[in-house]
């Protein structure tokens, strides 16, 4: 067909020869979890370990670090999936890697040392007298983020305007918002920087309330700063709260109006399966003592013992040891200890989760462009309800031809779960293509294949009350036997709070044990 007439395509027509397919998240075997009979089979395979660490996502490998870095040797790790590493796995579509979630870490600061260091151990880094050298290969290169806007892209995500608008002096005026409200204290991960009577109010109230209240009401600058939060939490203003708005920007870059000094973009580290390359350098040093295909559905705390069974294909498992690092969401937490803490029930149910899914297309060739801002890798169409796409291919050091990876990121409302649960790949498939058609008009033209994630329950949403709650203050990290370890715990999920979470349940454990984590 020739490109002239590639946006006259009809929408099906790819259908009958593009191949498709739901991977990642195991959800039958997660609600077989949800189901499980309360009273455990009697027949279940004995095994025994020191420490179990349930679930392998960050916060749970970064546990399991600790652990052996403190000496702990007898060690394992359970995950349900049939792959470590929780919404930072990685994919490969002939021969070319993609994400299946998260595909970037900002670069750390000083609040966060202990990543820093880490980053440095597995070659990312090097110290030297004026501060941290990042290796940059592994930086994001340029062209780094472009928005479809205006009928063109642009270069950058916030909406070029004349300087002299309305909507400039908004960008501005939301610049001082966030300088004067960044005063009371913000850090990543969160719990560096103390909790007050400030933090409090801002949790109190919805971002779209505390904009408003500013002064902020320009339409351009709120679908930015929407998008912001779809991309970070799963939910817009209108449904996360004030303290998380302030917190995206106050805990790492600031805001700057567009042209004015120090609106640059950070650098950022991520390859082309995003962030799988650091959750293989966490797993590692222990990779053989990571088990997957194992769904833990009760725990129980004993006097001497803790007790897990898990479902092991076929087999039913039972694990015993000295001491269980939970590293599961805590709703799932919450479900599975046979006697949760109240607390940990009550800040289970106060929290809400976001639904995403993850398209990973190949493509036979790059599709039309609009005209501006040339591929980069993150793109971003304004006003979509989807959250763009990003060029998989983007880090690669040599010249890229042939089939091409493009990954398309979506966060459904939680009121959707069911919905993208039974959505078959092909509806799934045409949304993506139905957003993107206003950029790439013969995209569904050269679809070869894709690939698509959902992730029912990706992320626990930052909404108002949940990070001032009472019952999440109460959850105790370490109680005789079981210690907690999740990024829920702060809130919200990002791997800056897995790791830090899951490092100091996993030195609490040692100094349990009567040993010290170097």
């Amino acid at each position: 067909m020739p490109a002239i007439l590639s946006g006259c395509a009809k929408p099906d027509d790819w259908r009958a020869r593009v191949d498709g397919r739901w991977v990642g998240d195991n959800a039958v075997l997660g609600h077989r979890v949800r189901d499980a009979a309360a009273h455990p089979p009697a027949n279940a395979r004995a095994r025994r370990c020191d420490v179990l660490v349930v679930g392998s996502g960050i916060a749970g490998l970064s546990a399991a670090r600790a652990l052996q870095r403190a000496g702990i040797a007898d060690f394992a790790v359970l995950e349900l999936e049939d792959a470590p590493g929780g919404n930072s796995r990685g994919h490969a579509m002939h021969g070319l890697r993609c994400p299946l979630g998260a595909h970037y870490l900002p670069l750390p600061g000083p609040s966060a040392p202990d990543i820093q260091s880490w980053l440095v151990e597995i070659g990312l880094a090097r110290s030297t007298p004026s501060g941290l050298k990042w290796d940059e290969r592994q930086l994001c290169h340029s062209p780094q983020e472009r928005l479809f806007f205006n009928g063109r892209w642009q270069e950058g995500l916030l909406p070029d305007v004349p300087r002299a608008s309305a909507t400039q002096a908004q960008y501005r005026r939301f610049a001082k918002a966030v300088a004067e409200a960044g005063e009371i204290g913000f850090a990543l991960p969160t719990n560096r920087a103390p909790w007050t009577p400030a933090h409090a109010a801002l949790d109190a109230v919805t971002a779209a309330q505390w904009l408003h209240g500013q002064g902020i009401v320009d339409p351009l600058v709120l679908a930015y700063l929407d998008y912001c939060c779809r991309d970070d939490y799963g939910a817009g203003i209108a449904t996360v709260s004030a303290w998380a708005l302030v917190h995206y920007f106050a805990s790492r870059h600031g805001f700057r109006a567009p042209g004015d000094d120090g609106n640059d973009r950070d650098p950022v580290l991520t390859w082309p399966d995003g962030n799988a390359p650091l959750m293989q350098a966490l797993r590692r040093p222990f990779a053989d003592r990571v088990l997957t295909d194992r769904a833990v559905f009760r725990i129980d705390e004993g006097l001497q013992d803790v007790t897990a069974w898990a479902f092991a294909g076929a087999e039913v498992e039972r694990w015993t040891a000295r001491h269980v690092v939970v590293a599961t969401p805590l709703f799932i937490a919450a479900h599975v200890l046979s006697a949760p803490p109240p607390a940990l029930v009550a800040a289970a149910k106060q929290q809400r989760r976001a639904p995403w899914m993850v398209a990973n297309l190949l493509l036979d060739a790059l599709p039309l462009d609009r005209v501006g801002a040339p591929l980069s890798w993150d793109n971003v169409i304004h006003g979509s309800a989807s959250l763009g796409y990003v060029d998989a291919q983007h880090q690669s050091l040599a010249r890229v031809v042939g089939p091409r990876l493009l990954t398309a990121y979506w966060a459904f409302a939680d009121a959707d779960r069911r919905r993208l649960l039974e959505m078959p790949w092909q509806d799934a498939t045409q949304m993506i293509l139905d957003d993107l058609r206003v950029v790439h008009p013969d995209l569904s033209e050269r679809l070869q294949q894709v690939d698509l994630v959902r992730h029912g329950h990706a992320m626990s949403i930052p909404a108002p009350g949940l990070r001032s709650s009472a019952a999440l203050a109460a959850v105790p990290e370490c109680a005789a036997r079981l210690s907690f370890a999740h990024a829920d715990l702060s809130a919200y999920s990002v791997f800056e709070e897995a790791f830090t979470r899951g490092d100091a349940a996993g030195r609490r454990v040692a100094r349990a044990l009567g040993l010290a984590a170097s």
